[in-house]
């Protein structure tokens, strides 16, 4: 493959983008900086605050860190109905940002991770066919990890207006089940340190979602 300065540049911002990932999970306090976010959304933002914390899905996406975090601080910081639409809309557009950068600058380093997910070469063939379905039943039954997910479905020939729409549907029973949860934490540390703190019920509820998806 011949050298050009295009493919130099995309090779240097996916080598930074990696240094930032690694960096991120390695060093960062993040459940306390999540935490401090969350915070802040509460106090600060008024109004704003959905929006800022559907927002807040994309780099957090982008860098594969998980975001249950913020779907959970949704249920307990605007209840059940604007959390469920602001931490939906989130995750979509967070999945949609790491869909464009895998099929763009990223492609390269997803191609070469797809050996590391053989199931996943039928699924691609799947989705030639019927892309949008495909991406919906991965959705509610997730197969591969959520965040590696986006990357690898990059490289298909799904179409990005499809691939949001079923991701968006196909996440919903699992957003609904965790903004439910935190609509029932009584304090906000519990959003970032309550997992080992819930009750039976919290845990049945889960369950059953994971099981009706």
């Amino acid at each position: 493959m011949a050298f050009t300065w295009g493919s130099a540049l995309r090779i240097t911002l996916l080598i930074l983008l990696v240094a930032a990932v690694v960096t991120a999970c390695f060093t960062l306090p993040v459940e306390k900086i999540l935490k401090d976010f969350l915070t802040w959304v509460d106090q600060d933002l008024g109004p704003w605050g959905p929006l800022v914390l559907a927002v807040a899905y994309i780099p957090l996406t982008i860098l594969a860190v998980p975001a249950s975090v913020l779907t959970l601080g949704g249920g307990y910081l605007f209840g059940l109905p604007v959390g469920f639409v602001a931490d939906s809309i989130g995750a979509t557009i967070g999945a949609g940002a790491a869909f464009l950068l895998g099929r763009t600058i990223g492609k390269p380093f997803v191609i070469s991770k797809l050996k590391d997910y053989p199931q996943f070469r039928s699924v691609a063939l799947a989705i030639q066919r019927s892309g949008f379905k495909i991406v919906l039943l991965l959705r509610l039954v997730p197969l591969l990890p959520f965040n590696m997910l986006n990357y690898l479905l990059s490289v298909t020939p799904v179409p990005l207006l499809e691939y949001m729409l079923a991701s968006w549907i196909g996440m919903m029973p699992i957003t609904l089940a965790l903004v439910y949860v935190g609509t029932t934490l009584k304090d906000l540390s519990d959003v970032t340190h309550g997992w080992n703190e819930f009750s039976k019920t919290r845990w049945a509820f889960l369950i059953f979602g994971l099981v009706v998806s």
